[in-house]
């Protein structure tokens, strides 16, 4: 049988072809799965999807109308496929579970020191062989205080990071993470950690109860000259409000590597075109702030699992087995 993969990056396509090598045989494209390329999976029962696919009614119409039986997506997040539909249309969705968690979290904590030290400007400023200083004193983060929303297997390795630079560690999650208890973590309420931390690093998924989690009255209860971090999903923070609380001259530093309207942008060239997302544009043109394009995950070491979970999703479905990363059960063609 052959898989059909949409939105595979350069770096990940021999990947993919050797970890399905000896099971099935992969078709790799480099368009992401929307409303334009969905007619493109007609004939193929099992298609891979990105973390950027727009996977909505129209799209799912278009691929089970195509005899598509099986969609594994190749993250963690699943906020961007209508699960609704697809369990009306019949369609299997998979997932990965869960990945390296030091990939983002190192990553995270990159933006952060990126943002804290004025690494960007400084860069920039070298390679025009201005060495001078000013603007660009950063802080010790030694005794400061962190604030983590959401301590899972990634806000945990995020914690570890912090607790190794002598942070004061605070956090907020539904359930408390023993192992982030152990650290010297005091679990505490949203407004409280946002008052007193210093720095503010997002790790929850992204779901209608957490949309806009960081919206204009929770910035506006955050320091001054406080930093904050996102890479996890973009639709956590209210983008405009941001923008709004930037203007106005706060906040030390804002790393984003993610963004709540990157589908269509965000692993593209957009270089010679014109961006018509105004948000974005006045984001990217202040000083303290830093903004990639998703690659927090993207070591070798965490893509190597997402495609190796992957191939398991593709195996357990076609033979006939049922695990934790399936989201909406059919059944399975043998």
């Amino acid at each position: 049988m052959e898989i059909l993969a949409f939105g595979v990056q350069s770096d990940e396509k021999p990947l993919m072809e050797k970890a399905f090598e000896g099971h099935h045989d992969v078709r790799c494209l480099d368009v992401f799965l929307n409303e334009d390329t969905a007619p493109i999976a007609a004939g193929y029962e099992i298609i891979s999807s990105s973390v950027n696919a727009t996977l909505n009614n129209r799209v799912l119409q278009t691929l089970a109308a195509g005899g598509t039986q099986l969609i594994a997506q190749r993250s963690t997040g699943f906020n961007n496929i209508d699960l609704q539909v697809a369990e009306r249309l019949g369609l299997t969705v998979a997932r990965v579970s869960s990945y390296s968690p030091y990939s983002v979290a190192e990553f995270a904590w990159t933006l952060a020191m990126a943002v804290n030290r004025r690494i960007v400007r400084a860069s920039n400023r070298t390679r025009d062989f201005d060495f001078r200083l000013d603007g660009l004193m950063g802080r010790d983060l030694r005794g400061r205080t962190v604030g983590v929303l959401g301590t899972g297997r990634i806000g945990e390795a995020f914690t570890r990071i912090a607790h190794g630079f002598g942070m004061r560690l605070l956090g907020w999650d539904a359930v408390p993470n023993p192992a982030c208890v152990e650290l010297g973590m005091e679990y505490v309420e949203k407004d409280r950690l946002l008052a007193e931390a210093d720095l503010v690093s997002l790790h929850v998924p992204l779901l209608p109860s957490t949309q806009h989690l960081i919206d204009a009255d929770a910035l506006r209860v955050m320091k001054d000259d406080a930093i904050l971090v996102n890479s996890s999903r973009g639709g956590l923070i209210d983008t405009e409000a941001l923008v709004v609380e930037l203007r106005a001259g706060r906040f030390t530093g804002v790393g984003l590597d993610v963004y709540e309207a990157e589908a269509g942008l965000f692993f593209l060239d957009k270089s010679l075109e014109v961006v018509a997302d105004d948000t974005l544009a006045r984001l990217v043109t202040f000083p303290n702030v830093v903004v990639t394009s998703h690659q927090a995950y993207y070591t070798v070491d965490a893509v190597a699992q997402i495609i190796e979970t992957t191939v398991q999703n593709v195996l357990d479905y076609t033979e006939g087995r049922r695990s934790e990363n399936v989201l909406v059960p059919a059944v399975a063609k043998t």
